[in-house]
């Protein structure tokens, strides 16, 4: 991130809550529009910040949650809001229940790059109790989420969050909509909650991705040698030479699947 030492709008950007804020109305007003959110919705804001999307937001619906970590900030959107309209919750997002705010719920947020992918897997865990998230992430992030196999930029990142959401880039956003204005570009994503494969064990699935692309220049049989022969492989499907890289959301559940079947083969012969 960029070095940043004046005030905005009285608050020194922290960098340890990785702050960068949104400036550039015009592309407030386009992130409003992308979301067009409705009074009875059930709303929750990650990192209000100064309130820059907070207020617009507020303008639409009839109440809103905010999760905010700086207590600085939570204390200033506390005094310009009403407390019957902005719930605010003074946590860490990482460590924030979404699902305690009921069902059909809506995420929108500046996610702090310093942990914008494990905020993402923590929302990919409460994907049931949401309707869709609107996130602004470095670029590089967003491309890695929208990557289609084949791809260099294509990863663990892409595949497990296409298990659980269809993605979407909305928008490009230059460095300068943002003080202090980060070294990057960013990108505005739609993430909305799907389920067109169903793993058979989640746990299995993530650990099989992890291991492929943990060695991603290695052919699966090769990578996956610990959990499947290559025999193995191909009876899910899948040709054995391939590298991760070259594998749908799709084929890793099935070599998944497959892991958890070889697994239960004992206790079932027995």
């Amino acid at each position: 991130m960029a070095r940043y030492s004046a005030p905005v709008a009285g608050h020194v950007p922290r960098k340890r809550f990785g702050q960068n804020f949104l400036v550039d109305q015009g592309v407030v007003e386009k992130i409003i529009d992308a979301i067009d959110p409705r009074a009875e919705d059930r709303m929750v804001e990650i990192g209000p910040g100064l309130g820059v999307l907070t207020e617009p937001l507020l303008a639409r619906l009839r109440e809103l949650h905010a999760v905010e970590i700086d207590r600085d900030l939570a204390a200033g959107l506390a005094e310009r809001f009403a407390p019957q309209r902005l719930h605010i919750h003074r946590c860490d997002a990482l460590r924030f229940d979404f699902c305690s705010l009921g069902t059909d719920l809506r995420v929108v947020g500046n996610l702090p790059y310093n942990i914008s992918s494990p905020l993402l897997f923590h929302l990919a865990q409460a994907a049931d109790c949401v309707r869709d998230c609107h996130v602004m992430l470095q670029r590089e992030v967003a491309d890695r989420i929208v990557a289609a196999p084949g791809g260099r930029a294509y990863g663990r990142l892409s595949v497990m969050l296409q298990y659980r959401f269809a993605v979407q880039r909305l928008l490009l956003v230059p460095a300068g909509a943002f003080r202090p204005a980060p070294k990057v570009e960013s990108a505005f994503l739609r993430l909305m909650p799907h389920r067109t494969v169903e793993a058979a064990d989640e746990a299995t699935f993530a650990a099989v991705v992890a291991k492929a692309f943990g060695q991603r220049r290695k052919t699966l049989r090769n990578a996956l040698r610990e959990l499947l022969s290559s025999e193995q492989i191909e009876q899910a499907g899948v040709d054995p030479g391939l590298r991760p890289e070259a594998l749908t959301v799709a084929a890793f559940v099935r070599i998944a699947d497959r892991v958890v079947a070889q697994a239960r083969q004992p206790a079932d012969a027995g």
